[in-house]
């Protein structure tokens, strides 16, 4: 992977990060057509790390009551928060532990699932969005059902082309969660497993470029791509999530699977 391949993933990663079309989607599809190879899924982990911490930076205020509350046992409303984030996160735990060498192979081969996974992520933001229409000034905080049932979502988005944030708020507002919350909520839910995995592959060695096939100036580039990308991605897109019908990111992720799958046949 050379140093203009990484930037272009990496600034790619940002951008889609925080809007509901699946950045590992659109990785895997960019990957493919400019013939970009990788052995493994690190070049994901690492620009996801970025975007993570872009998220971080963005939310740092809401992240330090979170943990100040916590740590000196508060029962607060941003405690109250740390546990949900903290109980959404066990699925996605689960799946990490035992199906992670599968994951993996899906982000380096088997390319026509990201085309399913993203007419299913359409499928996903149409019904919430009808749900959410329907059940218009009928909404509720998310408790620690909604936070498991959303963190189940967030489970099968590690499948590249079903979007993360996209599968998490079309699942809180089809709980009845309203999307000032859930939009958040979504967002900051992704610090635990994705920091989680990074160090994992850390203390593994698995960034080596011996392991990955790609340099350290690469990696170093993507990721510092994906984080001023994802800095400014996450301000913007906070705003126009909350505000934006989901129907058209509904309709992008419909045009882009359906092209994906049927460019190959023609």
């Amino acid at each position: 992977m050379s140093g203009l391949e990484a930037l272009l993933l990496g600034l790619l990663q940002g951008l889609t990060e925080f809007i509901p079309v699946s950045s590992s989607g659109h990785l895997v599809i960019v990957k493919d057509l400019f013939g970009i190879e990788t052995k493994d899924a690190s070049f994901e982990i690492i620009v996801h790390t970025a975007t993570v911490l872009s998220t971080v930076i963005v939310f740092r205020k809401e992240l330090w009551g979170m943990v100040s509350d916590t740590v000196r046992f508060r029962r607060t409303e941003a405690t109250g928060l740390t546990l949900r984030i903290l109980f959404s996160a066990i699925p996605v735990l689960i799946v990490g532990l035992f199906f992670k060498d599968k994951i993996e192979s899906l982000f380096t081969g088997g390319q026509a699932i990201v085309g399913w996974m993203l007419l299913l992520t359409a499928a996903l933001l149409g019904i919430s969005q009808w749900l959410s229409v329907r059940r218009q000034g009928s909404t509720h905080p998310i408790g620690y059902r909604d936070a498991f049932l959303i963190g189940i979502a967030q489970a099968f988005a590690v499948l590249p082309g079903l979007s993360r944030s996209g599968a998490t708020i079309a699942t809180g507002l089809s709980l009845g969660a309203h999307k000032d919350q859930v939009a958040p909520f979504s967002f900051i839910m992704v610090l635990i497993p994705v920091l989680g995995e990074t160090f994992l592959e850390i203390i593994g060695g698995g960034f080596a470029p011996a392991v990955t096939g790609i340099s350290w100036s690469a990696m170093v580039i993507g990721f510092a791509a994906a984080f001023v990308s994802g800095l400014f991605a996450c301000r913007f897109m906070i705003a126009i999530v909350r505000k934006v019908r989901l129907t058209w990111f509904a309709v992008y992720c419909l045009l882009v699977g359906v092209s994906y799958l049927i460019v190959p046949l023609l």
